[in-house]
């Protein structure tokens, strides 16, 4: 009954110039020698069958995702429009419970870093056994490391059984003073990696999320792209688990990393020295907490520190570490010819 639903549609653009529309940062080896979505799909080996894997993407990636990752056609769906993770998920749920009734949902992202594979698998199987057992969508919470501003938080409530408990509220991206408010009153980073039985879910959607419950009856008819077409873009997390009240939480006892920017790349892998991460034909000379990516040509730096230096299809990106969450910002200034890859 257990089916896994992997989000893989996103275009990587805080990944420029190396992640490209048709090469987007989720097929890039950007944590290690495989890409992150390869590394998603290997993770839940013993957990889920291959075959009850659901890939949800684009039409510009489903080709290069479906090669990667060796899945059927049948394990690809192919979002019409991108409508975030509400109807992603929704759709995919749906499809789950057209082919298995009782099918247990877990959803994840094609972009994390997990260190701890065995442990997330435990943990997964602990938040899928939860959402049955107490009838709720099950998220897990991570410890955090640092008062991260990009990531969602979560408070937990009263105590569900040993493990779950339920949420109290959801903070999504305070401050950096509300980060370490929140850490210090013991709130765990809301990781997306969510369990529910199928069911629940769509009945939990009928109830609070007026941005989807009026076209379920289109979509559970088979209508894709009429349900596409009609909805209202919003997230999973705002548009069901922060309006509901059978939201549950179960610890994750791993280690969870979003590789969203490229500075997040020096958490994910190994530094020198100097606390340096170079890719390619990279020189380091007396520099310092710099990020740095050749797709060919050698760079060379010096006397540097806390930057981010790419080369990659054609272009060259320099800015500070610091700023590397604005590059989207930055890429709507600049003309199409430069911005936009092939």
């Amino acid at each position: 009954m257990r089916w896994a639903v992997i989000l893989a549609g996103g275009s990587g653009s805080r990944f420029w110039p190396l992640s490209t529309p048709t090469t987007p940062k989720q097929i890039l080896p950007l944590a290690g020698p495989q890409s992150t979505a390869e590394q998603t799909l290997a993770r839940l080996e013993g957990l889920v069958p291959r075959e009850r894997v659901l890939v949800v993407t684009s039409k510009a990636l489903a080709p290069r995702l479906q090669q990667v990752l060796g899945l059927a056609p049948a394990n690809m769906l192919i979002e019409p429009r991108a409508a975030s993770t509400g109807p992603a998920l929704v759709w995919a749920t749906t499809e789950a419970r057209r082919r298995d009734p009782d099918a247990e949902v877990l959803s994840l992202h094609a972009d994390w870093t997990i260190r701890e594979d065995a442990a997330f698998r435990h943990t997964a199987a602990q938040a899928l056994a939860t959402a049955v057992r107490h009838r709720r969508l099950v998220t897990v919470g991570i410890v955090p490391s640092r008062p991260d501003t990009s990531f969602g938080y979560l408070v937990p409530g009263n105590a569900l059984d040993d493990i779950a408990r339920g949420v109290a509220r959801f903070a999504e991206k305070p401050s950096a003073a509300t980060a370490l408010d929140l850490m210090a009153s013991g709130a765990l980073w809301n990781s997306g990696l969510f369990a529910w039985s199928a069911d629940v879910l769509i009945e939990e959607v009928r109830r609070h999320t007026p941005e989807i419950a009026p076209h379920l009856p289109r979509l559970e008819a088979g209508d894709v792209a009429w349900f596409f077409q009609h909805v209202v873009p919003v997230s999973i997390d705002v548009g069901v688990l922060e309006r509901s009240s059978a939201v549950a939480v179960v610890p994750g006892r791993f280690t969870w990393d979003d590789v969203g920017t490229w500075d997040a790349l020096s958490r994910v892998r190994p530094r020198d020295a100097a606390g340096n991460v170079a890719s390619g034909p990279v020189h380091l000379l007396d520099s310092q907490d710099c990020v740095v990516w050749s797709a060919g040509d050698p760079i060379v730096v010096s006397g540097v520190k806390d930057l981010i230096i790419v080369h990659a299809n054609g272009r060259i990106l320099i800015m500070p570490r610091q700023q590397a969450a604005d590059l989207k910002t930055v890429l709507d200034r600049l003309p199409p010819d430069v911005r936009d890859l092939p």
